[in-house]
């Protein structure tokens, strides 16, 4: 064997996948078409952030990484839900939920993706055992039950134990391996970038809800001095569309009013970028000599801190089973005891942040009204508060 794994994907969770089996001990080749972009004003650069939540920074502490991002990240100890689905954009409905309520830690703890990238490539280069080759993809799959072989966008020919797809949404390695999956359309986009604002955020991240989907701020550390936040405002398409060519300071208009004004008027701290929102999950999350994790196995919509937290417990289920029986890895027996595993939480995370997102993209008064009245109603019986806090955190996954 060239390597004991390939992991086909160099985003934010092929990068961590690399960190933890590297840790762990195997050899890793990690590949990716594109160069990772660790410049914040870089073009191209990923302006979203990933709140990483508590079980998931467990595991980040357990495979090296947490030391490295923690000086970097801004906690999160409230999550602040708003409806604003009244006649007028403004807060008719404000429920704040504590993360005291369930733990003496933080919900979770906010970093920009751009840093994520740069600092996990940082620690990869103290792994011998894990080489990242950016610039190169997996174009092609051939598997046997003893091994995989991976032809690369160089020519070159790898074999391995154990694949590892973790290569996006529209997954080479997943059409490969003739895995199906089954997309959801929303006619939505979602802009993300970064703003100042005046009021402090008090480590209190903030979902407004009114039409088209919601409008989160999510904490970030200082800009230049002031208070910061990243911002991920999902609308239909044409709207979002609109919004994004629309001048700066037309835009800080619109998007302070989006705000409710909760923080002062909004300053624009980056550029914008445009997402396509979808949810996705595919049929299996193994094959043979294969395993998915991430955007190839499930998308969900930019709600609840879900997408990446979800792709780390993909990661941590593998690298349990790995680590219980090193002799196994790529085994149809392992592959089909991680599939078994994770695809129950997955099909019922994709289907709760569906119906989540079709909730928030409401336009008929009535059906707003109704939004309001469940929001009130789950917040105010503390057990069913704390229960969903619970689930969010993933404290009850099997």
């Amino acid at each position: 064997m060239n390597y004991d794994i390939l992991i086909s994907g160099g985003g934010i969770a092929g990068l961590v996948a690399a960190a933890g089996f590297g840790q762990a001990g195997f050899s890793v080749l990690c590949v990716d078409p594109a160069a990772p972009i660790t410049d914040r004003n870089a073009a191209g650069s990923d302006l979203r952030s990933t709140a990483f939540l508590q079980p998931a920074q467990t595991f980040l502490d357990r495979i090296g990484l947490w030391d490295r991002l923690a000086p970097h990240a801004t906690p999160l100890q409230v999550m602040r839900i708003v409806d604003a689905g009244g006649p007028d954009p403004e807060p008719r409905l404000i429920k704040e939920f504590d993360a005291s309520d369930i733990s003496d830690k933080p919900f979770g703890w906010n970093l920009p993706n751009w840093l994520l990238r740069r600092e996990i490539l940082a620690t990869l280069k103290d792994l011998p055992n894990v080489k990242f080759c950016p610039g190169i993809g997996a174009t092609a799959l051939f598997t046997r039950m003893a091994e995989a072989r991976v032809t690369l966008s160089d020519g070159n020919r790898i074999r391995t134990r154990l694949v590892i797809a973790a290569d996006g949404r529209n997954s080479p390695m997943r059409a490969a391996a003739g895995i199906r999956s089954h997309t959801t359309r929303f006619g939505q986009k979602a802009l993300a970038f970064a703003v100042t604002h005046p009021i402090p955020h008090g480590n209190v991240s903030t979902e407004i809800h009114r039409t088209g989907g919601p409008f989160t701020l999510v904490p970030l550390p200082d800009w230049e001095g002031r208070p910061s936040s990243a911002i991920v405002w999902m609308e239909e398409g044409p709207k979002a569309k609109a919004l994004m060519d629309l001048d700066d300071r037309t835009f800080e208009e619109e998007m302070s009013s989006r705000s409710c004004h909760l923080f002062g008027p909004l300053k624009l701290a980056s550029r914008r970028t445009l997402w396509p929102i979808i949810s996705q999950k595919a049929e299996r999350l193994s094959s043979e000599r294969l395993a998915l994790v991430a955007e190839a196995a499930h998308v969900v919509p930019p709600i609840g801190a879900q997408g990446l937290n979800m792709s780390l417990s993909d990661i941590r289920t593998l690298l349990d089973l790995a680590e219980a029986a090193p002799e196994t890895l790529g085994s149809a027996k392992m592959l089909d005891s991680y599939h078994n595993a994770r695809i129950g939480d997955i099909r019922a995370r994709v289907a709760g942040i569906t119906l989540l997102n079709r909730t928030s993209m409401l336009t008929t008064p009535l059906l707003r009204d109704a939004r309001a009245a469940g929001l009130g109603a789950l917040y105010d019986l503390k057990p069913l508060r704390q229960s969903v806090m619970q689930l969010g955190l993933g404290a009850r996954q099997g």
